[in-house]
């Protein structure tokens, strides 16, 4: 599937998402690695098929294999430290905060491509899963390694049409089925 087949999924009620997705897919403001991963992490945390499948083949054809694995071990490793430290930082008992997490995560020390790009897409995905603990440390790795707050912007506001697309095809999937009934 291709961005283009997204686009002509996405029903008339959303169509500021469809000219949200065209303007981001010719977005030029990230280096194409930065982009195109953003683009795979991003899918990957909307848990929709058909849009990992789009934004996988776009980067396919615009990155190296390594960079797409990558991707998706930041949305992974994020799927369990959202979960995880949003619980944290929301608990009343404040203990919680105290002990170790005693979660591996040894691709964030090593995640086999640029550090800031794997933490740019960290916290992409953290926005998606609703993180604010998390979006805050990244967003702070981020800024003390030289990311300028106009490129975490930019990869949040992909994040948000990434799984605004993913969030549309599905309810024009549901009132398509429920036109069938």
């Amino acid at each position: 599937m291709s961005i283009d087949a997204l686009k002509e999924r996405i029903p008339d009620f959303a169509k500021d998402v469809r000219l949200n997705l065209s303007s981001m897919a010719s977005d030029e403001t990230l280096a194409p690695q930065t982009k195109y991963g953003l683009f795979v992490a991003a899918a990957v945390a909307t848990r929709n098929p058909d849009v990992i499948a789009a934004m996988q083949a776009v980067a396919r054809d615009n990155v190296a294999p390594a960079v797409i694995a990558a991707a998706k071990s930041a949305a992974a490793i994020m799927a369990m430290n959202n979960v995880y430290y949003r619980f944290v930082h929301l608990a009343s008992n404040k203990d919680y905060a105290t002990m170790p997490a005693r979660l591996r995560m040894n691709v964030i020390a090593n995640p086999g491509v640029d550090k800031a790009d794997f933490e740019l897409w960290s916290l992409a995905v953290s926005a998606i899963n609703g993180c604010g603990m998390c979006i805050d440390s990244h967003e702070k790795v981020l800024l003390a390694a030289g990311v300028s707050t106009a490129a975490i912007q930019t990869a949040v506001r992909f994040a948000a049409i990434i799984q605004s697309v993913a969030v549309s095809i599905e309810a024009g999937a549901a009132d398509l089925a429920m036109a069938a009934e």
